[in-house]
């Protein structure tokens, strides 16, 4: 039985997911929403788009992640995790942040879809200009 003082909790977020992230010692299993990672992210270069943080910290197979993650896409909740584990890393060893932060991954990332704007079909696009 693992202890809870052993369990670091952190949460991640990215466009409008938002990754709620338990680690603690063990082997390496990452279990995102009661699925394998790489059962719930298809694409491969989204799970190495999380597993870069691990492999930065050089914790790969070390610990064991279970996440619940909410809202947006794939894409999103791919990056959501990925700050998740970063910010669970450095609560686990506050060692770890210069590493991290050298490579952007302690950065929240606060690119969001732009508002659509009242007289306009889209958040930039405009309506067809007609001079007669």
């Amino acid at each position: 039985m693992v202890k809870k003082s052993d369990e670091v909790l952190a949460t991640g977020r990215r466009k409008c997911a938002v990754a709620r992230v338990r680690m603690t010692p063990g082997t390496g299993k990452i279990v995102v929403n009661g699925k394998e990672m790489a059962e719930y992210f298809p694409s491969e270069s989204l799970c190495g788009y999380v597993m870069q943080v691990l492999k930065v910290s050089e914790t790969e197979g070390k610990l064991d992640i279970a996440a619940n993650i909410d809202g947006g896409g794939v894409a999103g909740q791919a990056g959501a995790l990925r700050y998740g584990v970063a910010r669970a890393l450095v609560k686990m060893d506050e060692n770890l942040r210069a590493v991290l932060k050298a490579n952007g991954m302690m950065t929240r990332d606060a690119r969001v879809k732009e508002r659509k704007k009242p007289g306009q079909p889209g958040a930039r696009r405009r309506f067809q200009f007609s001079k007669r």
